[in-house]
């Protein structure tokens, strides 16, 4: 069994990670860290310290009435992707640790078209 960061849990709720592969299980938000761990198999599990997080990127939609999904970016280990049943609820406790200022919104579908079609025609490559 796999040993927990957190010494005090805020919220637990099921959520979906994104690795590859889709993974059911909870999400586990304490004082120590952020922690995912699969339903069935105890060997899959995702732990991220609070001081690993450099940002919390959600994906908003519809002027924030609907967060299909977030992802937490890290210092060193890349980016891992979220999405659960109440993502706002989520978002809140990990606000709680993670500074406001590091808690951004993803690129709309335009947004990304509007950077391709400038990186395409700029004359600084």
């Amino acid at each position: 069994m796999v040993q927990s960061l957190n010494t005090k849990i805020d919220l637990v709720i099921d959520a979906t990670a994104f690795t590859g592969l889709t993974d059911y299980g909870e999400i586990m938000i304490g004082d120590k860290g952020f922690e995912f761990y699969h339903g069935r198999d105890p060997r899959k599990f995702i732990q991220i310290p609070w001081e690993e997080v450099d940002y919390v990127v959600a994906s908003v939609m519809f002027k924030g009435k609907w967060i299909p999904r977030y992802a937490i970016q890290t210092k060193k280990n890349g980016t891992y992707t979220f999405s659960s049943k109440k993502p706002k609820v989520v978002l809140r406790a990990v606000r709680e640790y993670v500074d406001p200022e590091r808690m951004v919104h993803s690129l709309g579908f335009m947004d990304v078209v509007k950077r391709g079609i400038s990186a395409k025609f700029s004359k600084n490559k």
